[in-house]
């Protein structure tokens, strides 16, 4: 008799964790690592952002707080929403937890059944068939496909939905593909749901800020008013506003849903950290005007990682409209063997040996549910960028 629970066997731990974890211990072993792996703005946290957390520890603002967020961070979210998004939320309408991925955590442990349904596009964020599993429900995902830049149909996703399901997760632009719906391609998927009125949605909508060409982000509950009831807005301060390790998220939905998570979190962590809080009101009501700035500096960097990838013979790699992320697909280099010998049968394989023969970092595509491919993160320098796509051009060049 085992003394852990069986619900983790049917988890596993994350990989783009644990390939960043790899590359950190081989970089501290003196190897050469270029480390391409982890979904981590480079820029620093605004002065402005700092500056109201320096406050809030010299103002004595460090006490528990109500356990789902302050007042005053509540209704900068609400502000947010209703200013960027046309989402008119009340504060008993907003959850604020530890990351993006606690407020999803909170929202499926707080509705799932077992035997429910959840219907996960892929390729798609490396978490969210292992929270719905461990919230008892059942993933069904949907395989997208590259010459429809990764995004699924209004047909596939009618063909998925079954009087079980309760969720659909819908992530744009994505993790880990940057893919983008436009307003059309996201109506016609939201048409889809509101033939079925026992799915809800949950929107994680991290990458908002990070969108190019033109692109303009829009939310499901922003094209389709009639889902308002049934879906759950996520969104956080991590991305756009390079606070990977200040760890908030929130979400604005319905009132009855925000209450239930809101009960779990009182039973779980309880309140975030009251000091990023207060950081986190002045990013959402201070100046927004670097958030195009710093995507700018992406869209360059998307671009030569782009350009540099589809250089090599073997792989092709999508343009994607936002996030800061590529995922090039190696479906011609599968069966080759590489300068070292070792034999690339799966994109795992892959990663691995270009790990180990050239030192570059990235999380393979099975990992997001999508394979043969590979995820690269360009948030990161240009200079780290070149030299690193100058090692992929060197590790493809050496296969035979």
């Amino acid at each position: 008799m085992t003394f852990l629970s069986q619900k983790l066997d049917r988890i596993a731990p994350s990989p783009t964790v644990a390939i960043s974890q790899t590359a950190r211990e081989l970089a501290a072993a003196g190897r050469d690592i270029l480390s391409l792996s982890a979904g981590e703005p480079d820029f620093d946290t605004p002065e402005h952002i700092k500056d109201a957390a320096i406050a809030a520890i010299e103002e004595g603002k460090t006490k528990y707080t109500a356990p789902d967020g302050i007042p005053e961070l509540k209704q900068a979210i609400c502000d947010k929403f209703k200013r960027e998004n046309g989402l008119t939320y009340t504060p008993a309408q907003i959850s604020v937890a530890t990351g993006g991925k606690q407020v999803l955590y909170n929202a499926l442990m707080a509705t799932l059944d077992p035997g429910d349904e959840v219907i996960i596009p892929a390729p798609y964020w490396v978490s969210y068939p292992d929270m719905v599993k461990l919230a008892g429900g059942e993933p069904v995902v949907i395989e997208s496909r590259p010459e429809d830049g990764y995004k699924i149909t209004a047909e596939a996703l009618e063909a998925a939905i079954t009087p079980r399901t309760k969720w659909l997760i819908f992530n744009s632009p994505s993790n880990p593909t940057g893919a983008g719906y436009t307003e059309p391609q996201l109506k016609a998927l939201t048409d889809v749901l509101m033939r079925h009125p026992q799915v809800h949605v949950m929107s994680d909508d991290m990458y908002e800020h990070l969108a190019y060409d033109g692109f303009r982000f829009v939310t499901p509950a922003q094209v389709e008013p009639g889902l308002y009831d049934r879906t759950l807005t996520v969104n956080g301060v991590s991305k756009a506003y390079a606070m990977t390790g200040w760890r908030i998220g929130y979400a604005g939905g319905p009132e009855q849903l925000i209450a239930a998570m809101r009960k779990l979190q009182t039973q779980s962590t309880s309140n975030p950290t009251s000091i990023s809080q207060w950081a986190s009101v002045a990013a959402l009501s201070g100046p927004q005007e670097f958030l195009a700035e710093r995507a700018e500096v992406f869209r360059r960097r998307r671009d030569l990682v782009v350009d540099r990838l589809n250089a090599i013979e073997g792989i092709e790699c999508p343009r994607p409209e936002g996030a800061f992320y590529v995922y090039p697909s190696i479906k011609g280099l599968i069966g080759a063997t590489s300068a070292g010998g070792r034999i690339i049968d799966s994109d795992e394989a892959f990663a691995s040996a270009l790990l180990e023969e050239q030192g570059v970092a990235v999380v393979f595509g099975a990992a997001f549910g999508l394979s043969p491919a590979f995820r690269i993160s360009y948030a990161t320098s240009d200079e780290v960028l070149e030299d690193a796509c100058n090692r992929i051009a060197a590790f493809v060049g050496g296969l035979t």
